[in-house]
């Protein structure tokens, strides 16, 4: 990755690497030792620390048989050139059964050198416990 991407440029290619099911070449957009807090995660808040954790947990997505497309993207800069809020939501469906969701999201992520250092993600969790029982 370039070290002189943006924080928007990196979450664009973020989100456009979910959307487009690259789930394997997202870890290279963290940075060695990134740190990712979920603090609504179910059924405990949960915290990846590190590349390699960050990509297992990408490489256990792309076994899911679901679809992701960004909507509604929001983006809001802030005082600190590293640090942008993005508001959005996935409308998705499940690929085994046809079940349409849509899940609301907000990141609070900080990108240095081009890279995610550290990542605050409210993702709406009890959607996706519902659609991992499908």
């Amino acid at each position: 990755m370039s070290g002189s991407a943006s924080p928007h440029t990196v979450l664009t290619r973020l989100l456009d690497g979910i959307t487009n099911g690259k789930w394997h070449d997202l870890a290279e957009l963290y940075a060695e030792d990134t740190v990712i807090e979920m603090p609504f995660a179910k059924p405990v808040p949960g915290r990846l620390e590190g590349r390699e954790a960050v990509r297992r947990h990408f490489a256990g997505a792309a076994g899911l048989p679901i679809e992701f497309r960004v909507r509604d993207l929001l983006v809001h800069e802030t005082g600190d050139p590293e640090v942008i809020i993005a508001e959005f939501s996935y409308a998705g469906r499940v690929i085994s059964t046809g079940r349409a969701f849509v899940a609301a999201n907000a990141q609070v992520i900080r990108v240095r050198d081009g890279l995610i250092i550290s990542s605050r993600d409210y993702h709406d969790y009890a959607i996706s416990g519902a659609l991992s029982a499908d």
